[in-house]
């Protein structure tokens, strides 16, 4: 039954649902100096790359790989690192992130999710960390089966938030979620490729608010304005348990994936 259900289809309906807008290669091309080194030092960073099998003979391709986050985590372990990506920004900043740490194993990858692969070089290992957010994951996972001889590494984010679940349904917003790691789960599955699953926590883009006023703050950062009601339910919410709320409540949730492609 499983397998008769048109999962890449219902994807496609719930990211059409979210209005999710793709940014172009100049939208991260103008945030590239800026995250050039912000994002190399993480818990993040360290819980993915430490869940990564990689030796010295194998080559990883890091699809999205923005300024090197983990691709340089990666390099020194790996025979080669080539680091995709749409945006040259990025990747002249991973380039200029490898030649800092004195890398020379880094090859950059002008390319999209939605670009013809045919130059796209096939690795031992494929990564795709926080870059899964695709128009069309049916070929996406393609894409990555083809380009990966012995294993694929992916992070998806739970719930499809990056605000806090529990506030977004205290508010009662529109659900504009993105499709989660779920969907690829089945996909795998109709696949007859069963992934291993794990989840990456760090803490909510709420977290770190001293006072009910702060955290009112961030909830409107994240949200945008809030009516007087709102913010009396936000307080109720915050009084409930402040330590809890001091938290941001639940952590951000990364599904990590990571599964054996097909024999090519």
């Amino acid at each position: 039954m499983i397998k008769s259900i048109d999962f890449s289809q219902l994807y496609r309906d719930h990211l059409a649902r979210s209005g999710r807008r793709f940014k172009t290669p100049e939208d991260w091309d103008a945030k590239a100096a800026k995250m050039r080194t912000s994002v190399l030092d993480s818990a993040y960073r360290t819980a993915f790359v430490s869940r990564v099998e990689c030796s010295a003979d194998d080559s990883v391709l890091d699809v999205g790989c923005g300024p090197g986050t983990i691709a340089l985590a990666l390099a020194p372990q790996a025979k080669c690192v080539y680091g995709l990506d749409y945006s040259q920004g990025m990747l002249d900043a991973m380039l200029d992130n490898a030649a800092e740490l004195q890398l020379s194993n880094v090859q950059p990858v002008l390319a999209s999710w939605d670009d013809d692969w045919s130059t796209v070089p096939v690795c031992d290992i494929a990564i795709v960390s926080r870059a899964s957010i695709v128009a069309d994951m049916d070929d996406a996972l393609t894409k990555l089966n083809k380009h990966a001889r012995k294993k694929v590494y992916m992070t998806q984010l739970v719930g499809g938030l990056f605000a806090s679940r529990e506030i977004a349904a205290l508010l009662q917003r529109e659900d504009r979620s993105f499709p989660d790691h779920i969907y690829i789960i089945n996909m795998l599955y109709q696949r007859n490729i069963y992934p291993t699953l794990d989840y990456i926590e760090s803490p909510s883009r709420l977290a770190g608010s001293s006072n009910v006023a702060e955290f009112i703050a961030k909830v409107s950062e994240s949200f945008g304005p809030l009516s007087a009601d709102e913010e009396a339910q936000v307080t109720a919410w915050y009084q409930r348990d402040p330590d809890y709320a001091q938290q941001g409540g639940e952590p951000s949730r990364w599904a990590f994936l990571s599964w054996t492609p097909p024999a090519h």
